[in-house]
């Protein structure tokens, strides 16, 4: 049996794997490290879980224990499709370099650009980014990737999903072409063998896994259901998934459950939360902080439950998942190997259940096919959906309003159980005779016709009539007598219309 002492590999860097706790390499750390050691291009091809990480990053601190990094010209690069992934990587190579004087930047959104410019400006030996991140640094004139010696594109695949295939092919322009290229992937999509002809040179292809198969520690299961209505469905499946949860017991010790829409992972998280199970989200709208944050209490042990999108679907390295459980089934095939390779790593058992509806047939149809095989079909729990919101007095109050409103809005009357107006005449107080004009030395002004009808007595109010705006048979409109005219300014009449104004 093959031991990292019989990889040639440096001895500070033995040193610190065995201080990791690990003596045996595995499949593709095995046949991958020879080659990256002597310099040639690699690409690697193996299921999630199986170590790609330590099979580049050992050999890259080997190959770079000699030289010295210069400012803003880092000596190697590793791209990671996303920051969860590039930010293991950096803690990877934080465990392998310790023994070493080795440098490395974490190149990723979320954090500001100054943090990570004064660390390029130092020089470093090894620069983990994200694609985009790492463009705008070069954009912004931060950055040089001429002195590249090492390059590793990571879990090349799921570049391709994410789109960020444009963006590698021009760092890869960027970089020297006497570079060495470090290529590792699950998958192996025409896209991806396009840019791997491309741009690696004669590559060594170590293929440890059939492409696109889970590990046989992973008991997989299918649970399909038909909802009761097509608008039920989504609450449905959650009331089922918390069945599924509740049967499993304490063997379900923790659990990623994977939405395929960042909108359904809020809802799903806040859904366990209120039914009394620790749950968080975990998607790229979430800030960075809180994402990590999520993800440290879900690898200690404080959350148990972990509801993500398919960022959380590739590389993390969160060895004791009991549970993954499939909410939706992924629209795209290969999505299926990478989520539940989430559990059943480093040898453990693990369980990978997928809830599925009529509507998920043709995705199940495209998964089976990739897989080469049926995925087992599970007994549906009973289960039923989580009642509704019992109805609260001020909600009856409310939608009294809203019934109110629009029968008033339909035929200008009031609510049905509304009392009945009060037709009796009201007697009407005696106006105010208008104040006197002030005594000037001009005459009195002579008030107008207009004005002197708007001072003359009001009719009285017949019996029956309605007042306000309201309208019977056509009697009144806008608080009037269709034979009333409009005349003075109503009810009032400004001082100023009495006074007599000297004219020139």
């Amino acid at each position: 049996m093959t031991k990292f002492s019989d990889l040639a590999l440096d001895p500070k860097v033995l040193s610190a794997v065995a201080e990791a706790g690990y003596e045996t390499p595995t499949p593709i750390q095995e046949q991958a490290i020879p080659y990256a050691l002597e310099g040639r291009d690699v690409l690697g091809i193996a299921q999630t879980g199986t170590g790609k990480t330590a099979s580049f990053t050992l050999p890259m601190i080997t190959l770079l224990s000699k030289g010295r990094a210069r400012a803003r010209m880092p000596r190697s690069l590793v791209l990671a499709p996303t920051r969860e992934l590039a930010a293991q990587v950096a803690e990877n190579f934080d465990t392998y370099a310790k023994n070493t004087k080795l440098t490395k930047a974490l190149l990723i959104g979320g954090v500001s650009f100054g943090e990570q410019d004064k660390l390029i400006d130092r020089g470093v030996d090894v620069l983990i980014a994200t694609p985009g991140r790492l463009l705008d640094h070069f954009e912004r004139g931060k950055l040089l990737l001429t002195g590249v010696q090492i390059m590793v594109v990571d879990e090349a695949d799921r570049m391709l999903d994410m789109g960020f295939i444009p963006d590698i092919e021009r760092i890869f322009q960027l970089t020297p072409f006497t570079r060495q290229t470090l290529f590792f992937s699950a998958t192996m999509a025409p896209e991806i063998e396009r840019i791997t002809n491309a741009f690696l040179h004669n590559p060594a292809r170590v293929e440890v896994a059939r492409q696109a198969t889970a590990s046989e520690t992973i008991e997989q299961k299918l649970f399909s259901f038909t909802p009761s209505r097509r608008d039920r469905s989504f609450t449905e499946k959650r009331a089922l998934l918390r069945a599924l949860i509740e049967s499993e017991g304490e063997a379900c010790q923790n659990a990623i459950i994977f939405c395929n829409r960042k909108v359904d992972v809020d809802v799903v998280a806040k859904s366990l939360k209120s039914h009394g199970l620790d749950a968080a989200p975990i998607h790229g709208d979430l800030d960075q902080s809180q994402r990590t944050r999520t993800l440290d209490g879900f690898r200690d042990g404080t959350l148990r439950f972990l509801v993500a999108s398919d960022v959380a679907a590739r590389g993390l390295d969160i060895p004791a998942v009991s549970h993954v459980f499939n909410f939706d089934v992924p629209s795209h095939a290969e999505d299926y190997i990478h989520r539940i390779g989430r559990t059943g790593r480093a040898g453990r058992q693990g369980r990978a259940y997928t809830l599925a509806v009529p509507a998920d047939d043709k995705y199940l149809s495209a998964i089976t096919s990739l897989v080469k095989m049926d995925i087992p079909t599970g007994e549906v729990p009973e289960f039923s959906a989580a009642p509704e919101r019992p109805r609260r007095e001020q909600d009856d109050r409310k939608d009294e309003r809203k019934e109110g409103g629009r029968s008033r809005s339909r035929g200008g009357r009031g609510r049905r159980d509304e009392a009945p107006r009060d037709t009796t005449p009201r007697e009407t107080a005696p106006r105010e005779a208008p104040r006197e004009a002030l005594r000037t030395e001009e005459p009195a002004p002579v008030v107008s016709e207009p004005v002197a009808a708007a001072e003359a007595p009001k009719p009285e109010r017949r019996e029956g009539e309605r007042r306000g705006g309201e309208r019977r048979g056509g009697e009144r409109r806008n608080g009037r007598r269709d034979d009333e005219a409009v005349v003075g300014m109503g009810d009032h009449m400004p001082d100023f219309l009495t006074r007599s104004f000297k004219t020139s």
